[in-house]
């Protein structure tokens, strides 16, 4: 079971992970997850669910914020998720952290201070004002107005995103396993001359943002990537799949491809929406259903 605590004098949420169910030969097992989306509560729910402990390992694919009812509750956990619990950044994130340097940027430039909530709702309206896409899931705007975040508070989130990897690489089995958002390319020079749906001037494009081309133009060899991003409950997208994990392997490289973001940022919307958790050693799969 595990029990969890709120440092409240901190604002930082610990969760503290007790013992875990018994598992097969007692050995620490490490679990992949992605696009929580602001799904705390889901997110937790799975953690009873796997029996997670501080024996075992996470690694999360990013996107833990916008779209849910508690990004503020996901931002909070991020600073101090655990020793064991590595957190890779996703697109989201980091537009969440270019979203708060911008309106630190505005303040300096107006003398406007970082620790006073009316300056803070002035800097944001501010930048809304001059940039078309800026806060579109009205994350930013939900903090400083109903959780009474300063921009003082916003930077430490956004340093905390910062000091996030693109992406994260352990060995399992003899395999090389990337821990990416979107997808994972070794080099650009790759992609010269593919026929990819969009443009990519640097790797952190494509580690963030790429969809179909992940699959097809991305990997490694003798490798596994697990990603997320492209929700697997879009029928218009290559791993579709009705809201279940997607799992592609290609022969020629020998490198596996796991799609975990299962659309649960559209939870509200898509009933097939599931949050996926995947146990590296033996790839068994759980999930948290919507509803």
């Amino acid at each position: 079971m595990i029990r969890h605590t709120i440092d409240v004098l901190m604002e930082i949420h610990v969760i503290n992970y007790g013992q875990q169910e018994q598992k097969e030969g007692g050995k620490m097992s490490t679990y992949i997850m992605t696009d929580i989306h602001g799904h705390y509560d889901d997110m937790k729910e799975m953690f009873e669910k796997i029996g997670f402990s501080a024996d075992d390992r996470l690694i999360c694919a990013g996107d833990y914020i916008d779209k849910g009812p508690k990004s503020y509750e996901m931002l909070r956990w991020m600073e101090a998720p655990g020793e064991n619990v590595i957190l890779v950044r996703g697109n989201h994130d980091e537009e969440f952290a270019c979203y708060v340097e911008l309106m630190i940027t505005i303040s300096k430039k107006a003398g406007l201070k970082t620790d006073d909530a009316v300056d803070t709702l002035t800097a944001y309206q501010a930048l809304w004002q001059i940039c078309s896409y800026f806060d579109c899931y009205g994350t930013v705007r939900y903090l400083i107005e109903e959780k009474k975040v300063t921009l003082r508070r916003l930077k430490q989130w956004a340093v905390c995103i910062r000091n996030m990897p693109y992406y994260h690489e352990i060995m399992m089995d003899g395999r090389r396993c990337i821990i990416v958002h979107a997808g994972y390319v070794e080099s650009l020079e790759r992609l010269k001359g593919a026929q990819t749906d969009v443009s990519y001037d640097s790797l952190k494009k494509f580690y963030l943002t790429a969809r179909d081309d992940a699959y097809v133009y991305g990997g490694m060899e003798h490798g596994m990537i697990l990603a997320g991003h492209t929700p697997t409950t879009a029928i218009d997208e290559l791993p579709f799949n009705h809201g279940r994990v997607y799992r592609a392997y290609d022969e020629k490289t020998d490198c596996i491809f796991y799609d975990l973001d299962c659309g649960y940022g559209f939870k509200e919307s898509s009933p097939e929406a599931r949050l996926a958790c995947l146990r590296l050693e033996d790839e068994k799969i759980f999930y948290v259903q919507n509803g």
